[in-house]
């Protein structure tokens, strides 16, 4: 059975709901006037530009172009992990040029954030993606300890202890030799890492190998996964067969985004089919069947060939009072599908934006909503570099969970979206960066490039900038700091 075949919801479904999002644009604001901002030392004309959004601080990351950040909470102390693409640069700390790798930055006072390490690649250069669990909830971990999850050098994946973020230390390399490496997903509470790579002899790129690492010190790999089709012994000709870009897990499910900018698949797995198999048809970890491929999916949704599934972030148990009095009314569940833009300067055939499945009944995803920030907003599409989505957050927090979904949007900043009614989702919130001394030009001209977005508990958004102007440590404010739970 082909994988184009099986749970697969018709493109013109999509495009249709699209055409729909395009008509209410919804979230279209006003242009907002552009604000000095801590770290903005630019050309002038060059500040920062905000709504319901302030800046708190800033960190310049050695001018290295940062891709993905996460914050971890560690004996009271906040530390944000930063993920860099491939390059090198400066370390003020020691003196020398280093392959980028891992900043490791003090965040419990966002105002004065301090700089602690530089942790360079191992092979080559650039560990763009990265998470980390605490000893506490690994099952076989030691109490007290911290880990930190990282792929290197687009070759292998490692842990490092980070208990002291000042002086990581070398754990183990779960796997390399590797051809490509990506975003990747680790369940602290059961310590299972679902691994982006690229599997030797498997067609096209970008697969899954888990792994567990509920003791990080000795991984155990579980099995290979991807779409059917990919495996040496099958024939890939007329499948669509677009390479994992990340894995996010909820509730026993696994949501597998495919693509980035074209040819998007979202699958829907089901957790504990994807890791057990079929007890009645036993797979080969290493080289599962089509059959097997296919056992774990619960649905799977099809975008056209113009946009992608770069992030896919479940949105479950929304409470809709508008709907108390329907049979199928509320909760719903939802997911955010996010594209992302690849060119500079809107050099690409589709706006890449976000839209909102309904997946109340998960085998059958429907599309309802999309949100877009309008070019004519900023005359984003001249600004240089990238304009348009790339990605959401990552962290549940109940600060922002089902009520604001925050999505860089590059030259655009980072968007906070109002998600507590899915149907109907509205901007709230914007930031827009400041340039500074370090930002690079794209194609000679100098614009923000927010990449990627995270949040703690505390409330406050993290920004990191691909055009080496470093992290902004945000915090809602207005209408959008009400919307939140904030502590």
């Amino acid at each position: 059975m082909s994988g184009d075949s099986t749970f697969k919801v018709s493109a013109l479904t999509i495009a249709f709901a699209l055409l729909l999002g395009l008509v209410a644009m919804a979230g279209v604001l006003e242009a907002q006037p552009r604000q000095d901002a801590p770290g903005g030392t630019g050309p002038p004309g060059n500040a920062a530009e905000s709504r319901n959004m302030r800046q708190v601080g800033h960190d310049d990351l050695q001018a290295r172009s940062a891709y993905k950040g996460h914050v971890q909470e560690q004996n009271g102390r906040f530390i944000a992990y930063v993920g860099h693409h491939e390059g090198s640069a400066l370390n003020p700390l020691t003196g020398t040029v280093e392959p980028n790798g891992n900043s490791i930055v003090d965040v419990t006072d966002p105002k004065n954030p301090v700089y602690l390490h530089h942790l360079p690649a191992t092979v080559g250069s650039g560990a763009r993606s990265l998470q980390t669990c605490a000893g506490d909830d690994l099952p076989n971990a030691d109490p007290g300890t911290y880990f930190l999850h990282r792929e290197t050098g687009n070759q292998a994946h490692e842990v490092w202890d980070v208990t002291d973020p000042s002086n990581p230390e070398f754990v183990v390399t779960i796997v390399d030799d590797l051809d490509g490496t990506h975003k990747n997903w680790w369940e602290c509470d059961t310590g299972i890492a679902y691994l982006n790579v690229d599997i030797p002899g498997w067609h096209s790129n970008r697969h899954l190998q888990i792994f567990d690492l509920s003791d990080p010190h000795d991984p155990v790999f579980i099995r290979n996964y991807g779409l059917p089709g990919t495996q040496p012994f099958e024939d890939p000709t007329g499948l669509r067969l677009t390479g994992i870009h990340e894995p996010l897990v909820l509730d026993g499910r696994v949501y597998l985004a495919h693509g980035t900018g074209s040819d998007g698949i979202l699958q829907i797995l089901d957790r504990d089919k994807l890791l057990e198999g079929d007890p009645d048809d036993p797979f080969d970890p290493h080289n599962p069947t089509n059959e097997q491929l296919l056992f774990p999916v619960i649905s799977r949704f099809d975008t056209p060939s113009y946009m992608g599934v770069h992030t896919a972030f479940p949105l479950l148990g929304v409470e809709l009072p508008e709907y108390e009095g329907f049979e199928e009314g509320t909760p719903r569940d939802f997911v955010a599908v996010i594209n992302e833009s690849t060119s500079n300067e809107c050099g690409e055939s589709m706006h890449q934006m976000m839209f909102l499945l309904d997946i109340t009944e998960v085998e059958q995803p429907m599309p309802v909503s999309n949100y877009q920030v309008p070019e004519s907003e900023g005359g984003f599409c001249s600004r240089g570099g990238r304009f348009g989505a790339h990605s959401s957050n990552w962290d549940f927090t109940d600060v922002y969970y089902n009520r604001i979904l925050w999505v860089s949007y590059f030259n655009a900043g980072v968007r906070g979206v109002d998600v507590r009614d899915p149907f109907n989702p509205v901007e709230i919130a914007h930031f827009i960066p400041a340039v500074t001394e370090n930002t690079d030009p794209r194609d000679g001209k100098i614009a923000i490039q927010t990449n990627n977005v995270d949040v703690d508990d505390r409330g406050f958004v993290y920004t990191f900038d691909r055009a080496n102007t470093g992290m902004h440590i945000l915090e809602p404010t207005g209408q959008a700091k009400q919307i939140a739970n904030l502590p």
